[in-house]
């Protein structure tokens, strides 16, 4: 069996992907899943299965498909046209629909030939507006299928063409015309009422809805983009001994190139010449960064900290590490349980209803021997009541608002799909390095000999690390109390430690193999000590000057002070958290005992943490993720509930469903509550959307409902549903 990927065309719902899928899966095996988020199928096929056969049946099926082009470059939202398209109607149809709306909903405003006004606005709105639901309607229409686009457009088109029945063979186009507010139960032939208000309404919401969700797709992408841009673009590669500048593109396996301190490494391959300390923390997770030598391998797009590299490459383009975690998200993308939307569910049983209802009523009303206009106006006033109004609103407002909470504080919520999640999860497994802790190397401990002040030992050894690079150097030099002294004599000893003169003292820092050799040796005790904080997988620097051992100096990423109040609050949600991390189990043992944590998996490498995902998942919990490395993105994107912490890499913030903006571990609790909340305000939106037309239905098909009733029964249902969403403001 083999594997393809086709990118599809034409989808406007949920219910599209699962017709394309069922057409797929037809085949003789064939195992198809179509995901309406990437807008992309996954197919598994015979070996030598032609793709041609894929492509024609997705066409017979009438949508588009095509083999995938290359990675998608960066593109501003300009440039794609579908959008561009979605916007100008968008924007056309509030400027011309508002008015119809006032005019019809107020009679203070209804002047002479006010309904002929009404015509010139709406008929833009409905006819070119609208085209996108008109076109799918038709597709849909000619596979035997019924979607939300068909109900959208036979609503509009029947309230434009009975309208326009109304104004020019009946009496709505006479001088004087007034659509009288009252709220009354009264058959009438429908030859004085126009709906030009619901058509241009249900258009300019329906076109909202579906401009937005469009905007939030072709983000689907974008995780992939960000990740590829983490690489390095130009490298100094060396050519007899000389540095060339080239694209990254030109690099070959063989290539040996220069790595300056603070640069990324161009690509994977081995140290030939140098010694550093390289920052994998992006890739890894790895909070200290790791010390390279000769012969020593290094991986793409991480960064040189300290000392200058000559690297041989071993890997280029696709086969890197950089790469490969590209299609650890592009797979987990697509694999992923696509979540229909409600109102996309709840539609394929009530569009074929609402048909029958209509036709029913046409064809009952002729049967008992009523005028074909009156049986008309009744077909056509079930189709405008059960045109979806509310419903275009129900989802929007209560999004609109509860991500504009979130936003208040600090959580970014990226669409309707990702809140049934929350529901669900029970299992949050987080990242330790950036999201449980800082991220940030700091000194943590100084311990000093016997008879030794431990401001001194910090003071001097201090001073000499800060003539250093290295961030272990970095974050020790940033403790020393008052002004830094003078250093005369510096050296470094690549990946062993410094040394230096500090107001006469002859001071050493490094590794205790470093003292060693200066015949500097650590008490019993102190030794213990530092044997204690590297088995919590601390960084420990001892210090000597003057012909003695001075002390150690403990370095290591701290805890977030309310990452513990955090775990505290997702347990509260009925959570269990998992720490999952790249780091060795005694640092997570203790990383996890300090904020109240149970459960560890530890010394995961990147691509494993997918694996950890998917095995949770495997065992029936639905799991939420919480990371803020380019490593936890694919991690992220598997999970049910992927959120990021914002003070992490854009690639795991893109790849995420939430993103945290605070880099504070609570606020994954409050976008968990605040999630929920919205999700449960959309169902009530939702029921009620549905609930007024379903009470309206019967009242339409029976001949008693005047159009400013049924204008006003779906304002007050509107009303309801953005009354309903605005109380998400009060979120705390």
């Amino acid at each position: 069996m083999s594997s393809v990927e086709l990118e599809i065309g034409g989808m406007t719902c949920a219910s599209c992907a699962t017709r394309i899928e069922r057409k797929l899966n037809k085949l003789d095996g064939i195992q198809a899943t179509v995901n309406y988020a990437t807008e992309k199928a996954k197919v598994t096929a015979p070996s030598g299965f032609d793709t041609a056969v894929l492509i024609e049946e997705v066409e017979k099926a009438g949508y588009s498909a095509q083999l995938p082009t290359a990675m998608p470059e960066a593109a501003d939202e300009q440039d794609d046209p579908e959008l561009t398209s979605l916007r100008q109607r968008l924007i056309v149809s509030i400027i011309l629909t508002v008015p119809v709306i006032l005019m019809a909903m107020i009679p203070a405003l209804q002047f002479t030939y006010w309904q002929w006004a009404s015509l010139t606005l709406a008929a833009p709105v409905i006819v070119w507006g609208a085209w996108p639901f008109h076109r799918a309607a038709w597709t849909n229409l000619r596979h035997g299928a019924a979607t939300m686009d068909t109900l959208i457009s036979m609503g509009t088109l029947a309230a434009f063409g009975w309208s326009l029945y109304a104004l020019f063979f009946g009496t709505a186009g006479m001088p004087g015309m007034t659509h009288p507010f009252e709220f009354t139960l009264s058959r009438s032939d429908g030859a004085a009422n126009i709906y030009l208000e619901v058509g241009a309404g249900v258009t300019m919401f329906i076109l909202a809805g579906r401009y937005f969700e469009k905007r939030a797709k072709r983000q689907a992408g974008a995780a992939l983009r960000a990740l590829l841009d983490l690489g390095a673009k130009n490298v100094a590669v060396l050519r007899k001994g000389v540095e060339v500048s080239i694209p990254i593109e030109q690099l070959r396996v063989g290539d040996e190139f220069v790595v300056r301190p603070g640069e990324k490494i161009a690509t994977d391959g081995v140290v030939v010449s140098g010694h550093s300390a390289v920052d994998a923390s992006m890739l890894t997770g790895e909070s200290v960064p790791v010390e390279v030598g000769e012969g020593d391998a290094v991986t793409g797009a991480t960064v040189n900290a300290s000392g200058r590299l000559v690297v041989r490459a071993t890997r280029v383009g696709s086969d890197t590490q950089l790469a490969q975690m590209a299609r650890l998200v592009e797979d987990a993308q697509t694999g992923k349980a696509q979540v229909q939307r409600l109102a996309d569910r709840i539609s394929g049983v009530f569009v074929p209803i609402v048909l029958v209802i209509a036709l029913a009523a046409l064809v009952g009303w002729l049967i008992a021997g009523f005028p074909v206009s009156a049986a008309f106006t009744a077909a056509v006033a079930v189709l405008v009541i059960a045109c979806p109004c509310a419903l275009g609103l129900a989802t929007p407002t209560a999004l609109l608002v509860g991500t504009g909470r979130g936003a208040q504080m600090g959580i970014l919520i990226k669409g309707p799909e990702i809140l049934e999640s929350t529901r669900k999860v029970d299992t949050v497994v987080l990242d330790k390095t950036g999201t449980v802790t800082s991220g940030r190397m700091a000194l943590t401990g100084v311990i000093a000999e016997d008879g030794v002040d431990a401001d001194e030992l910090l003071r001097l050894s201090g001073a000499v690390e800060h003539a250093s690079e290295h961030p272990v150097a970095q974050a020790i030099a940033a403790r020393v109390p008052g002004v830094m002294p003078v250093v005369e004599g510096f050296a470094n000893i690549e990946g062993r430690g410094v040394q230096g003169v500090v107001d006469g003292h002859s001071v050493v820092v490094g590794r205790e193999s470093l003292l060693a050799d200066w015949a500097l040796t650590l008490s019993p005790r102190v030794a213990a000590a530092k044997a204690a904080a590297e088995a919590e997988g601390k960084t420990v620097v001892a210090a000597g000057w003057d012909g003695a051992a001075r002390g150690i100096l403990v370095v290591s990423d701290t805890v977030k002070p309310t990452s513990a109040e955090a775990i505290r609050g997702l347990r509260a949600l009925g959570l269990t958290p998992i720490l999952l991390t790249g780091d060795n189990e005694a640092a997570a043992r203790h990383i996890a005992a300090a904020v109240g944590i149970d459960e560890i998996i530890a010394e995961v490498l990147p691509a494993d943490k997918v694996e950890v995902v998917k095995r949770l998942q495997s065992e029936g919990r639905v799991v939420a993720m919480v990371g803020d490395g380019v490593n936890d993105a694919p991690a992220l994107v598997q999970a049910d509930l992927g959120l990021a912490m914002g003070t992490g890499t854009d690639v795991a913030i893109e790849a995420s469903d939430i993103a945290l903006v605070r880099g504070d571990l609570r606020s994954a609790v409050d976008a968990i509550r605040l999630s929920r909340k919205t999700l449960g305000t959309i169902k009530s939106n939702l029921f009620w959307a549905f609930a007024y037309n379903v009470a309206a239905i019967p009242l339409a098909a029976l001949g008693m409902l005047n159009p400013m009733l049924a204008g006003a029964a779906m304002a007050l249902s509107s009303v309801f549903v953005v009354g309903n969403s605005l109380r998400l403001r009060a979120f705390r």
